[in-house]
């Protein structure tokens, strides 16, 4: 019907887009047309950047190049490292961020493009500029700026490298780099949906991308995995896991890191990292984290008939690779910022306004009273 209402766009088809596809009835999710079990186990990050950038997998020589590019597009300006270094602790880092990316959009030397070419240019460097933003916003290890960014790490390694304090072992920078992989993209999932609003009015790239993180931000949308450490402590101090969610569940309250507004029975992307979660826990001496999760996880199937999305096992993983819980949102961004960047190209490359409507449901036909009349 014309006038029927989707509340929240719920099974509502808002464009037609190549980048990616989550097939809500057996669960599959490709990256323009490649399964994401094939990506995480075979590519590196960065190959997936590209493919969701240029719409195409790199042989060497492009890889080689688009590596290099990368790399040497990593420092952000030392003003604004200084500036984000003396951010009170208190402040939320995606505020921060939010904030970090905005003033990257001003410096930006194709700020004011919105061509196709310009707009891949400041895709890759707010790409490669993310580990430097959160290595200036991490409040637990004081850094020089950039910390060595012409080094030819991986982006996984580089992450590990200036967020954590061990130098990070392969199979710790392949369980990072699979997450990345993992959080990269996911059609058009709400902070994906504001950055293609705000690119359909002609904004910029950066402009975008912040309505995206401010989006994020939403415990709705990120922030999961971080309240799902968090649950996970609780539940080692309780020592008590059924007792834990009974009483959440008394109070009605929500089980982090379980359900997703459209795939309403496996998460693929959760039964891959979740392997990464049993075997670092394994690797690490700390495999409690992973039976608590997989108790949890029994527990909500049988009495809620709830699955894990991908944050719940996420959770654990960072943890186990020493990330700072602070910047588990924030290594959200690093991520799904080749997923943005994907859209607002192609949103740009074809675009149209989004302009939805909204069945009016306030007064009507009142009659005005002027000021000097109002004795109400």
């Amino acid at each position: 019907m014309a006038d029927q209402v989707y509340h929240g766009l719920e099974g509502v088809l808002a464009a037609e887009s190549a980048i990616c596809e989550v097939d809500h009835e057996s669960g599959g999710l490709r990256y323009r047309g490649y399964a994401i079990e094939d990506l995480t186990s075979e590519a590196a990050f960065e190959e997936v950047v590209y493919l969701l950038l240029m719409g195409s997998l790199p042989n060497h020589k492009a890889f080689s190049a688009f590596q290099e590019e990368l790399v040497s597009s990593r420092a952000i300006p030392s003003h604004l490292f200084d500036i984000l270094q003396d951010i009170p602790t208190a402040v939320n880092r995606m505020d921060a961020l939010r904030t970090a990316v905005s003033y990257l959009g001003m410096e930006d030397p194709d700020h004011a493009l919105n061509t196709h070419a310009a707009n891949l240019r400041k895709a890759i460097r707010l790409t490669a500029q993310m580990p430097s933003l959160l290595a200036a916003l991490n409040v637990y290890k004081k850094l020089d700026n950039n910390v060595s960014p012409r080094t030819a790490q991986s982006h996984a390694e580089h992450l590990l490298t200036i967020l954590s304090d061990e130098k990070p072992d392969a199979f710790s920078v392949k369980a990072l780099n699979t997450a990345l992989i993992l959080y990269a993209e996911h059609e058009f999932n709400a902070s994906t949906f504001a950055a293609r609003v705000t690119a359909s009015s002609l904004s910029d790239m950066h402009s975008a991308v912040v309505s995206a993180i401010g989006t994020l931000k939403g415990p709705l949308h990120g922030g999961a995995n971080e309240a799902v450490m968090e649950m996970l402590v609780e539940v080692d101090q309780l020592g008590d896991v059924r007792q834990y969610l009974t009483n959440k569940f008394s109070k009605k309250e929500r089980i982090m890191g379980f359900g997703h507004r459209v795939l309403k029975k496996e998460d693929p992307r959760s039964l891959i990292i979740q392997q990464y979660a049993k075997e670092l826990g394994e690797r690490k001496n700390q495999q409690k984290w992973y039976d608590l999760s997989t108790q949890i996880e029994k527990i909500m199937r049988e009495e809620k008939g709830f699955y894990p999305n991908l944050d719940f096992y996420s959770a654990s993983v960072f943890f186990l690779l020493g990330l700072p819980a602070p910047l588990y949102t924030p290594l959200f961004v690093c991520s799904r910022i080749a997923g943005w960047a994907a859209h607002v190209i192609e949103q740009h490359d074809q675009n149209r306004l989004i302009r939805p409507r909204c069945r009016y449901t306030g007064a009507k036909d009142l009659a005005f009273t002027p000021l000097s009349e109002r004795d109400f």
